[in-house]
């Protein structure tokens, strides 16, 4: 009986998501910063901005790799969830062919990681815009 109460607590205390926190998950997605610009958070998504930007950019200057949509290897699935995190940067690197030649120098694994840490954080910058948008923080 007290797990269950427990778990009314959290149902009580969890916001409900509304559309503009919705909206602001899926542009911060899309486009680096795009969810902070939304909710008028300059600063932050200014910062996110240009650190997903440079990060991906960086990783492609060190002729990263950028992971296609293969489920056969852990590593290269693994590897697709990262880069996808970068929404339509990964899109149009796919479109542009970029990141899909040869590996030709050791700092390609470098750059790589970079492209996926990328996408990493613009996950994680697309859900903390979401919990501003539903006042979970500020």
């Amino acid at each position: 009986m007290a797990n269950n109460t427990e778990a009314q607590k959290i149902m009580a205390t969890t916001p409900a998501p509304t559309p503009q926190a919705i909206m602001a998950l899926v542009l911060g997605w899309l486009l680096p910063g795009a969810g902070h610009f939304m909710l008028k958070k300059w600063y932050r998504g200014g910062l996110l901005a240009a650190s997903i930007f440079t990060l991906f950019f960086v990783g492609m200057g060190l002729q990263g790799k950028i992971y296609s949509y293969n489920f056969g290897d852990l590593l290269e699935m693994l590897g697709f969830i990262g880069d996808i995190g970068n929404g339509l940067l990964y899109g149009i690197a796919h479109i542009m062919d970029w990141g899909q030649g040869a590996i030709n120098r050791a700092t390609a694994d470098y750059g790589t990681k970079y492209i996926v840490c990328a996408g990493l954080l613009n996950v994680m910058s697309a859900i903390d815009a979401y919990h501003i948008a539903v006042g979970k923080k500020q």
